[in-house]
Protein backbone atom coordinates (compact mmCIF):
# COMPACT_ATOMS: atom_id res chain seq x y z
CA UNK A 1 0.00 0.00 0.00
CA UNK A 2 1.37 3.40 -1.01
CA UNK A 3 1.66 6.33 1.38
CA UNK A 4 -1.15 8.12 -0.46
CA UNK A 5 -3.44 5.10 -0.02
CA UNK A 6 -2.56 4.88 3.66
CA UNK A 7 -3.31 8.59 4.09
CA UNK A 8 -6.68 8.19 2.37
CA UNK A 9 -7.50 5.16 4.54
CA UNK A 10 -6.64 7.05 7.72
CA UNK A 11 -8.69 10.03 6.52
CA UNK A 12 -11.82 7.93 5.91
CA UNK A 13 -11.36 5.99 9.16
CA UNK A 14 -11.34 9.23 11.13
CA UNK A 15 -14.28 10.56 9.11
CA UNK A 16 -16.35 7.36 9.33
CA UNK A 17 -17.84 7.94 12.84
CA UNK A 18 -19.01 11.42 11.88
CA UNK A 19 -20.47 10.22 8.58
CA UNK A 20 -22.21 7.34 10.35
CA UNK A 21 -23.73 9.67 12.94
CA UNK A 22 -24.82 12.14 10.25
CA UNK A 23 -26.37 9.33 8.23
CA UNK A 24 -28.26 7.83 11.18
CA UNK A 25 -29.37 11.09 12.80
CA UNK A 26 -29.99 13.34 9.78
CA UNK A 27 -30.17 11.65 6.38
CA UNK A 28 -32.17 8.48 7.13
CA UNK A 29 -34.71 10.22 9.44
CA UNK A 30 -35.20 12.93 6.81
CA UNK A 31 -36.13 10.46 4.06
CA UNK A 32 -38.21 8.34 6.45
CA UNK A 33 -40.08 11.44 7.58
CA UNK A 34 -40.66 12.51 3.99
CA UNK A 35 -42.19 9.09 3.29
CA UNK A 36 -44.42 9.20 6.39
CA UNK A 37 -45.76 12.59 5.26
CA UNK A 38 -47.65 10.74 2.51
CA UNK A 39 -49.22 8.22 4.89
CA UNK A 40 -51.77 8.17 7.75
CA UNK A 41 -48.99 7.52 10.27
CA UNK A 42 -50.04 8.12 13.88
CA UNK A 43 -50.14 6.31 17.20
CA UNK A 44 -53.73 5.25 16.42
CA UNK A 45 -53.18 4.19 12.77
CA UNK A 46 -54.17 0.60 13.57
CA UNK A 47 -57.49 1.77 14.94
CA UNK A 48 -58.08 3.88 11.82
CA UNK A 49 -57.93 0.99 9.36
CA UNK A 50 -54.20 0.34 9.43
CA UNK A 51 -51.13 2.08 8.10
CA UNK A 52 -51.65 3.16 4.48
CA UNK A 53 -50.46 5.55 1.79
CA UNK A 54 -52.77 8.57 1.35
CA UNK A 55 -50.84 10.75 -1.11
CA UNK A 56 -50.97 14.54 -0.69
CA UNK A 57 -53.90 14.51 1.74
CA UNK A 58 -51.78 15.69 4.68
CA UNK A 59 -50.38 18.58 2.66
CA UNK A 60 -53.85 19.63 1.46
CA UNK A 61 -55.28 19.54 4.97
CA UNK A 62 -52.31 21.53 6.26
CA UNK A 63 -52.88 24.36 3.80
CA UNK A 64 -56.59 24.31 4.63
CA UNK A 65 -55.79 24.82 8.32
CA UNK A 66 -55.86 28.55 9.28
CA UNK A 67 -53.42 27.98 12.15
CA UNK A 68 -50.76 26.62 9.76
CA UNK A 69 -51.14 29.54 7.35
CA UNK A 70 -51.11 32.03 10.22
CA UNK A 71 -48.03 30.46 11.79
CA UNK A 72 -46.16 30.79 8.49
CA UNK A 73 -47.14 34.46 8.24
CA UNK A 74 -46.21 35.29 11.83
CA UNK A 75 -42.92 33.40 11.42
CA UNK A 76 -42.03 35.55 8.39
CA UNK A 77 -42.77 38.72 10.38
CA UNK A 78 -40.79 37.49 13.38
CA UNK A 79 -37.86 36.44 11.17
CA UNK A 80 -37.62 39.82 9.42
CA UNK A 81 -37.76 41.74 12.72
CA UNK A 82 -35.37 39.38 14.46
CA UNK A 83 -32.83 39.46 11.63
CA UNK A 84 -32.89 43.24 11.49
CA UNK A 85 -32.51 43.91 15.21
CA UNK A 86 -30.01 41.13 15.91
CA UNK A 87 -27.69 42.28 13.14
CA UNK A 88 -28.13 45.96 14.00
CA UNK A 89 -27.36 45.41 17.68
CA UNK A 90 -24.58 42.90 16.98
CA UNK A 91 -22.81 45.17 14.49
CA UNK A 92 -23.14 48.15 16.82
CA UNK A 93 -21.67 46.15 19.70
CA UNK A 94 -18.87 44.91 17.45
CA UNK A 95 -17.97 48.50 16.53
CA UNK A 96 -18.04 49.42 20.21
CA UNK A 97 -15.75 46.64 21.44
CA UNK A 98 -13.27 47.06 18.55
CA UNK A 99 -12.79 50.74 19.39
CA UNK A 100 -10.37 52.16 21.95
CA UNK A 101 -12.85 51.52 24.75
CA UNK A 102 -11.35 50.50 28.11
CA UNK A 103 -12.15 46.96 29.33
CA UNK A 104 -13.49 46.11 25.87
CA UNK A 105 -12.52 42.44 26.26
CA UNK A 106 -14.64 42.21 29.42
CA UNK A 107 -17.54 43.73 27.52
CA UNK A 108 -17.12 41.14 24.76
CA UNK A 109 -17.52 38.36 27.29
CA UNK A 110 -20.51 40.06 28.90
CA UNK A 111 -22.31 40.56 25.60
CA UNK A 112 -21.67 36.94 24.60
CA UNK A 113 -22.84 35.32 27.87
CA UNK A 114 -26.63 35.42 27.10
CA UNK A 115 -25.99 33.07 24.17
CA UNK A 116 -24.84 30.43 26.66
CA UNK A 117 -28.22 30.34 28.41
CA UNK A 118 -30.60 27.67 27.17
CA UNK A 119 -33.63 28.90 25.26
CA UNK A 120 -36.18 27.30 27.60
CA UNK A 121 -34.59 28.83 30.70
CA UNK A 122 -34.20 32.14 28.93
CA UNK A 123 -37.89 32.19 28.03
CA UNK A 124 -38.98 31.57 31.61
CA UNK A 125 -36.61 34.25 32.91
CA UNK A 126 -37.97 36.85 30.51
CA UNK A 127 -41.54 35.73 31.17
CA UNK A 128 -40.95 36.63 34.81
CA UNK A 129 -39.45 39.99 33.76
CA UNK A 130 -42.38 40.88 31.49
CA UNK A 131 -45.12 39.61 33.83
CA UNK A 132 -43.66 40.52 37.24
CA UNK A 133 -40.52 42.65 37.26
CA UNK A 134 -41.67 45.34 34.81
CA UNK A 135 -45.19 45.69 36.35
CA UNK A 136 -43.49 46.04 39.75
CA UNK A 137 -41.80 49.20 38.48
CA UNK A 138 -45.26 50.67 37.98
CA UNK A 139 -46.04 50.07 41.64
CA UNK A 140 -42.78 51.63 42.79
CA UNK A 141 -42.57 54.62 40.42
CA UNK A 142 -45.77 56.70 40.05
CA UNK A 143 -44.77 57.95 36.59
CA UNK A 144 -44.65 54.35 35.37
CA UNK A 145 -47.92 53.27 36.95
CA UNK A 146 -49.33 52.33 33.55
CA UNK A 147 -46.90 49.37 33.50
CA UNK A 148 -48.78 47.71 36.36
CA UNK A 149 -52.03 47.63 34.37
CA UNK A 150 -52.71 43.96 33.41
CA UNK A 151 -53.89 45.15 29.99
CA UNK A 152 -50.44 46.63 29.31
CA UNK A 153 -48.44 43.48 29.95
CA UNK A 154 -46.10 42.66 27.06
CA UNK A 155 -47.36 39.10 26.81
CA UNK A 156 -51.07 39.95 27.01
CA UNK A 157 -51.48 40.97 23.34
CA UNK A 158 -50.34 39.33 20.10
CA UNK A 159 -48.39 42.32 18.76
CA UNK A 160 -46.58 43.13 21.99
CA UNK A 161 -45.93 39.42 22.66
CA UNK A 162 -44.25 39.14 19.27
CA UNK A 163 -42.17 42.22 20.09
CA UNK A 164 -41.24 40.57 23.39
CA UNK A 165 -40.02 37.49 21.50
CA UNK A 166 -37.89 39.72 19.26
CA UNK A 167 -36.42 41.44 22.33
CA UNK A 168 -35.51 38.10 23.90
CA UNK A 169 -34.13 36.74 20.61
CA UNK A 170 -31.98 39.82 20.12
CA UNK A 171 -30.73 39.75 23.71
CA UNK A 172 -29.79 36.07 23.39
CA UNK A 173 -28.27 35.94 19.90
CA UNK A 174 -26.72 39.38 19.31
CA UNK A 175 -23.59 38.52 21.33
CA UNK A 176 -22.88 35.47 19.19
CA UNK A 177 -23.32 37.36 15.92
CA UNK A 178 -21.19 40.15 17.40
CA UNK A 179 -18.19 37.78 17.55
CA UNK A 180 -18.42 37.18 13.79
CA UNK A 181 -18.53 40.90 13.12
CA UNK A 182 -15.57 41.46 15.44
CA UNK A 183 -13.47 38.96 13.46
CA UNK A 184 -14.41 40.70 10.20
CA UNK A 185 -13.76 44.23 11.50
CA UNK A 186 -10.39 43.33 13.00
CA UNK A 187 -9.30 41.86 9.64
CA UNK A 188 -9.80 45.21 7.91
CA UNK A 189 -6.27 46.61 7.20
CA UNK A 190 -5.59 49.57 9.50
CA UNK A 191 -3.62 51.22 6.70
CA UNK A 192 -6.90 51.91 4.91
CA UNK A 193 -8.33 53.72 7.93
CA UNK A 194 -5.14 55.68 8.45
CA UNK A 195 -5.06 56.75 4.81
CA UNK A 196 -8.72 57.78 5.01
CA UNK A 197 -8.05 59.81 8.15
CA UNK A 198 -5.23 61.66 6.39
CA UNK A 199 -7.65 62.46 3.54
CA UNK A 200 -10.09 63.88 6.09
CA UNK A 201 -12.70 61.11 6.03
CA UNK A 202 -15.14 61.19 8.95
CA UNK A 203 -15.83 58.06 11.04
CA UNK A 204 -19.17 57.62 9.22
CA UNK A 205 -17.51 57.79 5.79
CA UNK A 206 -14.81 55.32 6.91
CA UNK A 207 -17.54 52.97 8.18
CA UNK A 208 -19.55 53.20 4.97
CA UNK A 209 -16.64 53.15 2.49
CA UNK A 210 -14.15 50.84 4.23
CA UNK A 211 -15.48 48.78 7.14
CA UNK A 212 -18.81 47.63 5.67
CA UNK A 213 -17.46 46.68 2.20
CA UNK A 214 -14.47 44.87 3.72
CA UNK A 215 -16.80 42.99 6.11
CA UNK A 216 -19.30 42.05 3.38
CA UNK A 217 -18.61 38.32 3.72
CA UNK A 218 -19.45 38.50 7.42
CA UNK A 219 -22.84 40.00 6.57
CA UNK A 220 -23.58 37.02 4.31
CA UNK A 221 -22.78 34.59 7.14
CA UNK A 222 -24.63 36.49 9.84
CA UNK A 223 -27.72 37.05 7.72
CA UNK A 224 -27.84 33.33 6.95
CA UNK A 225 -27.40 32.33 10.59
CA UNK A 226 -30.02 34.75 11.89
CA UNK A 227 -32.43 33.78 9.12
CA UNK A 228 -32.21 30.05 9.89
CA UNK A 229 -32.17 30.56 13.67
CA UNK A 230 -35.21 32.85 13.58
CA UNK A 231 -37.19 30.62 11.24
CA UNK A 232 -36.53 27.56 13.41
CA UNK A 233 -37.28 29.30 16.71
CA UNK A 234 -38.96 26.87 19.09
CA UNK A 235 -37.66 26.79 22.66
CA UNK A 236 -38.12 30.49 23.48
CA UNK A 237 -41.52 30.39 21.78
CA UNK A 238 -42.59 27.49 24.02
CA UNK A 239 -41.33 28.89 27.32
CA UNK A 240 -42.09 32.60 26.79
CA UNK A 241 -45.58 32.61 25.24
CA UNK A 242 -46.52 28.96 24.54
CA UNK A 243 -47.97 30.33 21.32
CA UNK A 244 -50.47 32.58 23.10
CA UNK A 245 -52.43 34.74 23.47
CA UNK A 246 -55.14 33.40 21.20
CA UNK A 247 -56.67 35.21 18.25
CA UNK A 248 -59.22 34.55 15.50
CA UNK A 249 -58.58 33.78 11.84
CA UNK A 250 -61.23 32.75 9.31
CA UNK A 251 -63.67 32.23 12.17
CA UNK A 252 -61.37 29.79 13.98
CA UNK A 253 -59.53 30.40 17.28
CA UNK A 254 -55.77 29.99 16.89
CA UNK A 255 -52.63 30.77 18.87
CA UNK A 256 -51.46 34.31 18.14
CA UNK A 257 -47.68 33.82 18.51
CA UNK A 258 -47.39 30.20 17.44
CA UNK A 259 -44.38 30.07 15.14
CA UNK A 260 -44.15 27.36 12.50
CA UNK A 261 -41.87 25.05 14.54
CA UNK A 262 -44.30 25.13 17.48
CA UNK A 263 -47.23 24.58 15.11
CA UNK A 264 -45.55 21.44 13.75
CA UNK A 265 -44.91 20.19 17.29
CA UNK A 266 -48.50 20.84 18.40
CA UNK A 267 -49.90 19.15 15.30
CA UNK A 268 -47.74 16.05 15.70
CA UNK A 269 -47.69 15.52 19.46
CA UNK A 270 -50.55 17.52 20.98
CA UNK A 271 -53.12 16.70 18.29
CA UNK A 272 -51.55 13.24 17.76
CA UNK A 273 -51.43 13.74 13.99
CA UNK A 274 -47.86 12.65 13.34
CA UNK A 275 -48.14 12.33 9.56
CA UNK A 276 -49.65 15.79 9.09
CA UNK A 277 -47.03 17.25 11.40
CA UNK A 278 -44.36 15.58 9.27
CA UNK A 279 -45.97 16.98 6.10
CA UNK A 280 -45.79 20.46 7.59
CA UNK A 281 -42.15 19.84 8.49
CA UNK A 282 -41.41 18.94 4.85
CA UNK A 283 -43.06 22.16 3.67
CA UNK A 284 -41.14 24.06 6.33
CA UNK A 285 -37.85 22.56 5.14
CA UNK A 286 -38.52 23.37 1.49
CA UNK A 287 -39.54 26.97 2.21
CA UNK A 288 -36.55 27.56 4.48
CA UNK A 289 -34.15 26.00 1.96
CA UNK A 290 -35.48 28.20 -0.87
CA UNK A 291 -35.38 31.39 1.21
CA UNK A 292 -31.86 30.59 2.47
CA UNK A 293 -30.55 29.97 -1.05
CA UNK A 294 -32.07 33.25 -2.26
CA UNK A 295 -30.63 35.14 0.70
CA UNK A 296 -27.11 33.77 0.18
CA UNK A 297 -27.32 34.47 -3.56
CA UNK A 298 -28.42 38.08 -2.99
CA UNK A 299 -25.75 38.69 -0.34
CA UNK A 300 -23.03 37.16 -2.50
CA UNK A 301 -24.10 39.43 -5.36
CA UNK A 302 -23.89 42.45 -3.06
CA UNK A 303 -20.40 41.37 -1.93
CA UNK A 304 -19.22 41.71 -5.52
CA UNK A 305 -20.93 45.09 -5.90
CA UNK A 306 -19.31 46.40 -2.72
Amino acid sequence: MTKKSEANLVFWLFLAPVLFAFLMVMVIPFFMGSFYAFTNWSSSAKLDGGFRFIGFENFIKSFQDPSFLYSFGITFVYTVLNMFFINLVAFSLALLVTSDLRFKHIYRVGFFVPNLIGGLILGYIWQFIFNNAIPSLGNLIPALQFLSDPNNLMLSKNTSALVAMVIVGTWQYAGYIMMIYIAAIENVPQELHEAAKIDGATPWIRLKAITIPMAAQAFTVTMFLTLVNSFKQFDVNVSLTSGGPSTMLLGKPILGTELIALNIYNTAFISNNLAQGQARAVVFFLVLAIISIIQVYVNKKKEIEL
